[in-house]
């Protein structure tokens, strides 16, 4: 890295929250990734500002993260700078019906606030993994609810360092699918609107999505959630099973043994042993249905 950048953001941030040589592994739900070379943890919209207009104009890529739940960090690490949203930008406000939620806090955290507010909509987000500005852009759903239904605003920085708002409508929400994807832009803040609600009955709602997620999902080893997104008039996850790949092993990547649609760490696990993985997915899943699955984490790094 550019030695006068390193320079500039110990001087700038605070050296707590700035990391060199990071192991992505432990900032990701995979547990698994090489290391990057900076990753940082913003306080502030004005930290994101400055980071990513120093990282431009010293020559330096940004990579942005969220939670690390829907990621595969390649073993070779990643080059640059990682700017990764947690606790440090995850404060919750509630206005009327209105949420307004940091990009770092996790959806968990933001559908529990809803509900002791007393306000519904939130519930199908309360057991993803991931923090808010990742469900933004991956438009993250579950149980028949998406992010698109109660978004109503998102304020981002640019990839030149310019504060940006955008309205519900200007996102290109689609399954798995928004604006950002063709859009570096660090999603810093997000508007939810919901309804009025009875807080038991929403909490009654959040423990039994809960229950079926944990009854199901193969929440006892890592992963980076489901791999596959869903092809049109099928699952996933039994096309997988039907093709006699439960429990399926490459290195310390196995399908899971509970629901097929994961591909879990079960130990060391490299990115090359879960893409290895998912290429006889792919080609055993075509070769009996003809029908070719797409990754739904995203794989970024070196190799």
């Amino acid at each position: 890295m550019n030695k006068d950048f390193i320079d500039f953001c110990h001087k700038t941030f605070d050296p707590s929250r700035l990391f060199m040589n990071a192991p992505m592994r432990f900032h990701t739900t995979f547990c698994i990734g090489g290391p990057a070379d900076m990753l940082f943890y913003p306080a502030s919209i004005d930290e994101v500002q400055k980071i990513i207009q120093a990282a431009k104009s010293y020559g330096e890529p940004i990579t942005l993260m969220g939670n690390g739940s829907n990621i595969l960090v390649r073993d070779g690490g990643i080059r640059g700078l990682v700017v990764r949203f947690n606790h440090t930008m995850s404060s919750i406000v509630a206005s009327g019906s209105d949420i307004t939620v940091g990009a770092g806090a996790l959806l968990k955290d933001a559908a529990a606030f809803a509900q002791r507010q007393g306000l519904t909509g939130m519930e199908f987000a309360a057991g993803i993994p991931g923090s808010i500005g990742g469900a933004i852009f991956m438009n993250a759903g579950a149980y028949d609810g998406e992010m698109k239904s109660i978004v109503t605003q998102v304020k981002t920085v640019s990839a030149a360092g310019e504060i940006r708002s955008y309205a519900a409508h200007e996102l290109d929400f689609d399954y798995r699918h928004s604006i950002f994807h063709e859009r570096e832009e660090a999603i810093c803040e997000v508007r939810l609107h919901l309804t009025p609600g009875n807080p038991a009955d929403i909490l009654e709602k959040m423990t039994d999505l809960n229950g079926r997620r944990k009854s199901r999902q193969p929440l006892e080893y890592p992963s980076a959630g489901s791999t596959f997104k869903r092809p049109p008039g099928y699952f996933a996850g039994t096309l997988i099973d039907e093709a006699g790949l439960k429990g399926f092993t490459v290195g310390g990547a196995q399908v899971s043994r509970k629901h097929a649609g994961f591909i879990v760490n079960i130990g060391g696990a490299t990115a090359n042993d879960v893409q290895r993985l998912i290429a006889v997915v792919q080609e055993r899943v075509y070769a009996r249905h003809a029908v070719r699955l797409v990754p739904e984490l995203r794989i970024i790094g070196e190799p």
